[in-house]
């Protein structure tokens, strides 16, 4: 099989049930969320197995939800009669707020807004946390101009949050405190 196919030399890509300009919408969300899924598999990549194992494995399975994510956005139309045949559920939404819970644990009291960076697997995870959230912000445009799985958009929110507590457990896990932002005062008591 050939890698390159020449089907989209004129500015039109495959999705499954139709195709459409590679500027649109669609494309522009699920090609955010694959953009956040190749910096979760640098960060992995940063990771020491040894302190980190527990966080690799639920990275990798994050990475395997968000080529579902990206499958679910590229979905525009169902074959006749079926319904769109989605993967992301609640219940992967649900799972993301216990691992955040279980990271969280791990971290001392949050007093001041907190700076990427400490360790590098910390930066990189903080990296991930922001392009979560323009993953979230692009599927709520498409959201307000064609169907999608709404849990996507969930999962999304989610999963910058799963970002932020994992970066600062990252650096608990290598000695390091987190970078506060000096110039405010204490808002989290």
């Amino acid at each position: 099989m050939k890698i390159y196919t020449r089907t989209g030399d004129k500015g039109m890509t495959g999705l499954i049930g139709g195709r459409v300009r590679k500027d649109s919408v669609r494309v522009e969300a699920y090609g955010t969320v694959d953009e956040l899924n190749s910096l979760v598999g640098q960060a992995i990549a940063l990771m020491d197995r040894s302190k980190h194992k527990e966080m690799i494995d639920d990275l990798t399975e994050i990475q395997h939800e968000l080529f579902d994510a990206g499958s679910d956005l590229a979905l525009v139309k169902a074959p006749e009669g079926m319904q769109l045949p989605y993967k992301i559920t609640a219940d992967m939404v649900t799972r993301l707020e216990q691992w955040i819970d279980r990271y969280d644990a791990e971290c001392p009291p949050i007093k001041r807004f907190v700076l990427p960076g400490g360790t590098p697997v910390s930066a990189a995870l903080h990296v991930c946390r922001t392009v979560a959230r323009r993953a979230e912000r692009r599927v709520v445009t498409l959201a307000e101009q064609e169907p999608i799985n709404e849990e996507v958009r969930r999962y999304l929110n989610r999963l910058s949050d799963f970002f932020f507590v994992a970066a600062r457990a990252a650096n608990v896990r290598e000695g390091v405190g987190d970078v506060e932002y000096k110039r405010g005062g204490e808002v989290f008591r």
